[in-house]
């Protein structure tokens, strides 16, 4: 009777044990197969966008503002990886294509976002920049590129002033006037002598992309105004004071930019920050762009 019981006991265990190894097997192959279904579902819903809209479609969207890795800060934001994948996504698009860019980022690199902004001001084809959240910083000079900003009522630009490090260039340049320089250090010189060059490229580039819809005079003292370090950098320039200043901006934000919103889940892992597919090869015939997800 005894050596029954240990024989049942030994068979319940080695059962459990089973099961056990079972739930853990399907819980990895859940995780490993989420992101590749997530991935498809943002491509499916790219797709459809674009085909409605006849455009290249682009998203550049950085959901998880700040994550921690071990405990260390990560920054999700505008990097060179970035630039790679769009100007790759702008080359495989036909000149007079239009290119609806859908934002969602706190800014980043000023590189990568000159580089994309370049790109697109050469454009012949409309270029739309959708903004449902926010595009601040590199995202506002992307968004100075357009045709048309289309901004969710509520969402909000920003000013693209330079920032040296964690401080902002035009408060550096302000303490040569607030401190005589014998009582600055010869290392808040330097970086006041770089924020002083900071200044002076930001604003001529953003002056130069300003001037494909706005007169020079005009584009002048926007540049001047979003540069100079007039607001704090993260100042929200709402759809009404971004109209103040002479940008194109609607509201009418297609329901699909929502909807590809969601498909972004603020904790999200393993998210690309830039997505598109190829486009459909019109029926009498023509070039068809290569579609890829760098990330």
């Amino acid at each position: 009777m005894e050596n029954t019981d240990r024989s049942s006991w030994s068979r319940l265990f080695r059962t459990a044990k089973t099961l056990v190894w079972m739930a853990i097997v399907l819980v990895m192959v859940q995780q490993l197969r989420g992101p590749g279904r997530l991935a498809a579902t943002r491509a499916a819903a790219l797709d459809g966008f674009q085909q409605k809209r006849q455009s290249r479609v682009i998203a550049m969207i950085h959901r998880q503002e700040t994550v921690s890795l071990f405990g260390v800060p990560v920054s999700s934001s505008i990097d060179i990886e970035d630039s790679e994948a769009v100007l790759r996504a702008i080359r495989s698009t036909p000149p007079d294509q239009p290119i609806d860019l859908i934002l969602h980022t706190p800014g980043g690199l000023v590189l990568a976002a000159e580089q994309i902004a370049h790109a697109l001001v050469e454009r012949r084809g409309k270029v739309t920049v959708f903004v449902p959240h926010y595009a601040m910083s590199g995202g506002t000079l992307l968004a100075l590129t357009a045709d048309e900003v289309v901004m969710d009522p509520n969402a909000v630009l920003g000013p693209v002033d330079p920032q040296i490090g964690d401080l902002p260039a035009g408060s550096i340049v302000n303490l040569l006037a607030l401190k005589p320089r014998a009582q600055i250090s010869d290392e808040m010189l330097i970086l006041a002598d770089i924020a002083i060059k900071a200044r002076v490229q930001v604003a001529s580039f953003v002056a130069e992309v300003l001037q494909k819809h706005q007169p020079k005079d005009r584009a002048l003292a926007l540049a001047a105004a979003l540069t100079e370090g007039r607001w704090t950098h993260d100042f929200p320039i709402t759809v009404e004071a971004a109209r103040a200043l002479g940008l194109p901006v609607s509201t009418n934000m297609p329901p699909e930019v929502y909807e590809l919103m969601d498909l972004y889940p603020q904790s999200g892992e393993g998210r690309p920050s830039v997505i598109y597919v190829p486009l459909k090869r019109p029926p009498s015939g023509g070039t068809r762009g290569v579609g890829e997800v760098p990330k």
